[in-house]
């Protein structure tokens, strides 16, 4: 006898992406955020990259209003223009090719921010330490 299907969930990547939907989506009109900040807010960590495949994948989102570190327009093409264009009708002021990011970056709230995990740190492998004497202080002995 077969089982019932129950409501699929979706599996790690779609979830991914509809996080990153949510951020992008809680950037209000008249303000701009960078694609890392993107990937944080929706607790991925150096996923920028990700971040941009989402918004060549979706339709719908106001991606014109993500822009590359430091506010610059990494959008290849006519694009770049159509870009500037909407973010001038928001009233987003540039300096030169570069969003000024100082007045018009979008500040996500700490508890809408992603939590990172910390990465541990190791005891003594460089090359000054041997296996067998970690934290001990001492020297590798000098091979001659």
């Amino acid at each position: 006898m077969a089982r019932a299907k129950s409501k699929a969930r979706p599996n790690p990547p779609q979830q991914n992406a509809i996080k990153i939907r949510e951020a992008i989506m809680s950037v209000p009109r008249g303000k701009v955020s960078t694609y890392g900040a993107i990937a944080r807010a929706a607790g991925l960590p150096r996923g920028a990259r990700l971040v941009v495949r989402v918004l060549r994948q979706s339709h719908g989102l106001p991606w014109h209003r993500i822009v590359a570190a430091g506010g610059r327009i990494a959008t290849p093409g006519e694009h770049a223009l159509d870009q500037r264009f909407r973010l001038e009708m928001e009233g987003v002021k540039f300096s030169g090719r570069k969003v000024r990011m100082a007045e018009f970056e979008f500040k996500f709230s700490k508890k809408n921010a992603g939590r990172t995990k910390k990465k541990s740190v190791g005891l003594g492998r460089g090359p000054r330490s041997a296996p067998g004497l970690r934290g001990s202080g001492q020297r590798r002995p000098r091979l001659r």
